[in-house]
């Protein structure tokens, strides 16, 4: 059997301007990569450890590492699911096992993964959370882009879904509080997004206290982020939420991704296929199983100032699958 050998880096990528949401804003992102090597073969797998779940970015390279044993012996990409526990440490290492298995094979990803050979998707553009003037300001300069996702953090933001749909009155909008609505202003949150032709908000409740949602009137409908991570999920979700938001951070990788998006669509849930903020390489396995999906949120390069080499290639919003020079 050939040795596997297992290393990590940790890589940074200045954002265009500054990046928003409710919990905070950041300058760059930080992600980690792990690489496997196999008789001079290489596969490249990207994660982004986020705070939210309890990760930092010294544990993810740790936990990677962790694993160097198990992977020099042969381990798989479903013993990996069975073993280590979903997040991103096991989606940088699932992701560079379906990399190196292309690589050494010469079959695309997405023929391993069972999928069609995938085709360009349109990705939600976001708009950072700011004052009303700075989010109309930004709308404007994006209104020709045809879906944007617009950061939404409780107080305000009925002024700043408003402001947004005048910057961009044609875009199609969906929204994301990132939990930070409260029962208490939900109807009226929800309302302003009603007015504005919102077709999607993600998580505006805290996860520990979603379970209100089944009593809520729910006039736009509502998607899980925050609540959902693996397919063990979905059953508490029902009555609560109308589509979910699947990560490969957070499933812990495109092998777990892809039978949560199948289980999903069989329990009638819409699928977002959205990621958090990194480089081409974390992107790229998310547009395999972004196939499946009605909304697509795949834009973290696009918000960097200067993405890797090779990258994704975007023409305006539409993203095109990626070159195997970068993955799979």
């Amino acid at each position: 059997m050939t040795t596997r050998r297992v290393s990590v880096t940790i890589e940074r990528f200045p954002i265009a301007g500054r990046f928003t949401i409710a919990r905070g804003s950041r300058t760059e992102a930080v992600v980690v990569v792990a690489t496997i090597e196999a008789d001079g073969v290489t596969g490249r797998g990207e994660c982004v450890p986020y705070a939210r779940y309890g990760e930092s970015v010294e544990g993810v390279a740790a936990a990677i590492l962790a694993e160097t044993e198990g992977l020099a012996a042969g381990l798989d990409r479903e013993t990996l699911r069975r073993v280590m526990p979903p997040g991103a440490a096991r989606n940088a290492i699932d992701c560079a096992l379906f990399d190196l298995e292309a690589k050494t094979s010469g079959r695309p990803a997405a023929e391993i993964a069972g999928i069609a050979p995938p085709r360009p998707l349109v990705t939600a553009y976001t708009l950072s959370l700011d004052t009303p003037e700075a989010m109309e300001t930004a709308a404007l300069a994006a209104a020709d882009r045809p879906l944007l996702k617009v950061k939404l953090g409780g107080a305000g933001d009925p002024e700043r879904i408003r402001a947004v749909r005048r910057g961009a009155p044609k875009a199609r909008l969906i929204a994301d509080a990132n939990e930070a609505w409260t029962i208490a202003d939900f109807a009226q949150n929800m309302a302003a997004c009603a007015a504005a032709d919102v077709e999607l908000i993600e998580q505006p409740l805290p996860a520990a206290e979603d379970a209100a949602l089944a009593d809520l009137a729910r006039p736009v409908p509502v998607c899980a982020d925050e609540s959902l991570h693996v397919g063990g999920d979905l059953g508490g979700l029902a009555g609560r939420y109308d589509a979910v938001n699947v990560k490969l951070d957070k499933a812990g990788g495109l092998t777990e991704a892809l039978v949560l998006i199948d289980a999903a669509v069989e329990a009638g849930f819409d699928v977002m296929v959205g990621c958090m903020l990194g480089s081409s390489l974390a992107m790229a396995p998310a547009v395999l199983a972004a196939q499946k999906a009605r909304y697509v949120d795949l834009d973290g390069p696009l918000l960097l100032a200067a993405d890797r080499t090779p990258g994704l290639v975007y023409r305006g919003s539409l993203v095109m699958p990626p070159d195997p020079a970068l993955w799979g």
